[in-house]
């Protein structure tokens, strides 16, 4: 085997082996130090070691997040999109809970990676394109949100939107404009990963969802102008139908569903309302809120860096030329993405925010920073890749030099030690031991409370599995006792507090999503659970279903009960809303493989097509 041989085979792997080297750099500080506990750590940490528990009870889809509001729980996985909450319970079951987080992130961070250089490949060289995978991987952004906030599933979208981009812009009859039908150019081979693609936003993150969807719709419809073809709006027609479809399973409930939880009373905080979360009100917060009002100087240098790099292009003379319209088109549909997400983080976009449905579900246009980070890191690659080869291993360098001293300043500008962000907890082993059976749990979500209106508040931790009153009403701790810091910290249930006549523990049956209580009782009274109360619950004493109960203001389960013996059972039923919505699944998996088969029918013989990659 030759020298030149060699090379050959091995020169393919270099670009994803680099991806694979800032991917594990970034995270490698997290092992020596411990992963972040960023803002929204524990919401995720719970999520995964809930799901991961009600898997080993035999439970494969759960609902209920057991162990929020301290063993009362809440139903957040019927709203909370599945894919990362499930990825960190998969990766729970085979790896120690501290290593969770990393290897999470790490995954998260070499998919963006990866995807990147893909979606660059379609114009990029093979160099250029690895550079840009790895820009997406050290962008302030992903950072941030890794070291500071914390937040799985909004990181996701570093991998989905290049995949939305390079199979929306996908263009196999580009060479030869006239030789297929609107209909053959839209089912050319695209539709369904693209499909797919979306799909994954939804079930990843909500807001991502949204942003994807828009994303998708206003690309479509600029590549349809250029092209001066309806192909790719109907690919992205076709895309969103059968997306929306798939994800129909966790869609439909959690949308049908938000009338029994609290969440409409988030979105109505001042901290949430699009108004006050514009870039110069991000500018400004950092006399408030210092590591967060930061968001503003990341939106601001991504956005800097993405214009001085399209700049830079232009002047380089690197945009093609009119003699190459597909590449051309590429680009225009690239760069006109940059300019909208500017737009929407400036109150001149408000009359948008309120027009376009569901909108505002995404609370901060901090979030749209997500959309920019693949369309910057080609920009800023390209700009930047020299055209000389012999110049290309002192940019390559120079790069890897400006990559390493913006992770080491965003460690230490933006990492969140466990403690710091939550003081009550202290560490992840910490959080594993309150998590565990015998432990007390953590605090719930105030978007989750369940039923509306319910106070988590007054759910002390320690509380027994079930708790015999005379008065339904009956407030199980002393509320006074809790402790304000910056936030709410509740007092513990003691038997001392006489606020029980008798304490029940569930029988050994038990499991997650299914409570078991036998007793035998010596009067009439109320059993409140320590289960939050939601319309999917079915209850049943002695066999006999319960209905119209009592309600609480801590939004406990209160059952009446008799002397005698007692058998209670508490199972979770799915409700009409989720049958549908495994129904569409099920119809849009069937469309899925019609549209595989009538690609697969429509796609040209290979002398088609046509690639827009630039040669090294």
């Amino acid at each position: 085997m030759t020298q030149e041989t060699t090379n050959r085979r091995w020169k393919p792997l270099l670009g994803p082996a680099l991806i694979f080297l800032s991917a594990a750099l970034v995270v490698a500080p997290f092992l020596l130090h411990g992963s972040p506990c960023g803002l929204d750590f524990i919401f995720h940490f719970t999520s995964w070691h809930d799901a991961a528990n009600s898997w080993r009870h035999g439970v494969l889809y759960p609902h209920w997040t057991s162990s929020a509001n301290f063993g009362a729980g809440e139903p957040r996985f019927i709203f909370y999109p599945p894919l990362t909450w499930m990825a960190g319970a998969a990766l729970g079951l085979v790896l120690p809970w501290p290593l969770v987080p990393v290897a999470l992130n790490f995954l998260i961070l070499a998919a963006t990676g990866l995807a990147t250089r893909a979606f660059a490949r379609q114009a990029l060289t093979d160099g250029a394109a690895t550079l840009a995978g790895c820009t997406a991987i050290f962008s302030l952004y992903a950072l941030y949100e890794i070291d500071f906030h914390g937040d799985f599933s909004a990181i996701t979208g570093g991998f989905w939107i290049p995949l939305l981009l390079l199979f929306l812009l996908h263009n196999r009859y580009a060479a030869s404009p006239l030789s297929a039908s609107t209909f053959t150019r839209a089912f050319d081979g695209s539709t369904l990963p693209l499909a797919l693609v979306l799909t994954g936003t939804w079930l990843s993150n909500a807001p991502l969802g949204v942003m994807a969807c828009y994303l998708m719709a206003f690309t479509a419809l600029v590549a349809a102008l250029l092209a001066r073809s309806w192909a790719p709006v109907l690919r992205a027609a076709v895309a969103t139908i059968v997306g929306l479809g798939l994800a129909a399973f966790y869609l439909v409930p959690a949308a049908k569903e938000q009338h029994w939880i609290d969440v409409q009373k988030l979105f109505a905080q001042p901290n949430h309302l699009i108004q006050n979360r514009w870039i110069t009100s991000e500018f400004t917060s950092r006399f408030l809120v210092p590591r967060q009002g930061i968001r503003g100087d990341i939106e601001a240098a991504m956005l800097a860096a993405t214009f001085l790099a399209m700049l830079a292009i232009w002047l380089l003379g690197r945009f093609p030329s009119k003699n190459e319209p597909s590449a051309r088109h590429w680009w225009i549909c690239l760069a006109l993405i940059p300019c909208v997400v500017l737009f929407l983080l400036f109150p001149i976009s408000l009359p948008v925010w309120d027009l376009l449905p569901r909108l505002r579900y995404l609370e901060y246009p901090w979030r749209w920073m997500i959309v920019l980070q693949a369309p910057m890191a080609v920009f800023v690659a390209w700009a930047v890749w020299p055209a000389r080869r012999s110049l290309r291993i002192v940019a390559a360098i120079a790069c890897a030099i400006v990559f390493l001293g913006v992770l080491g300043a965003s460690y230490h500008e933006f990492y969140s030690p466990c403690g710091i962000a939550n003081p009550t907890v202290k560490s992840i082993a910490a959080m594993d031991r309150a998590l565990a059976p015998q432990g007390n749990g953590v605090g719930g979500t105030k978007e989750y409370a369940t039923p509306p209106g319910a106070r988590n508040d007054l759910i002390p931790t320690g509380l027994p599995e079930a708790c015999l009153v005379t008065d339904p009403n009956a407030i199980l701790s002393d509320v006074s006792a809790g402790t304000v810091l910056a936030f709410y910290v509740p007092p513990a249930w003691s038997a001392d507090l006489h606020t029980c006549e008798t304490t029940f523990a569930a029988s050994p049956d038990s499991r997650p999503e299914h409570l078991r209580i036998a007793a035998t009782l010596a009067h009439a009274g109320y059993l409140v659970l320590r289960l939050r109360s939601y319309p999917a619950w079915n209850i049943t004493i002695n066999g006999a279903l319960m209905t119209h109960l009592p309600s609480r203001p801590d939004g406990l389960i209160v059952v009446p009960v008799s002397p005698g013996p007692l058998h209670l059972a508490v199972d979770w039923a799915n409700t009409p809303d989720v049958l549908l919505g495994r129904s569409l699944t099920v119809a849009s998996l069937l469309l899925l493989l019609i549209l595989w088969y009538l690609e697969r029918t429509l796609r040209p013989p290979q002398s088609g097509n046509a690639e827009v990659v630039r040669p090294d």
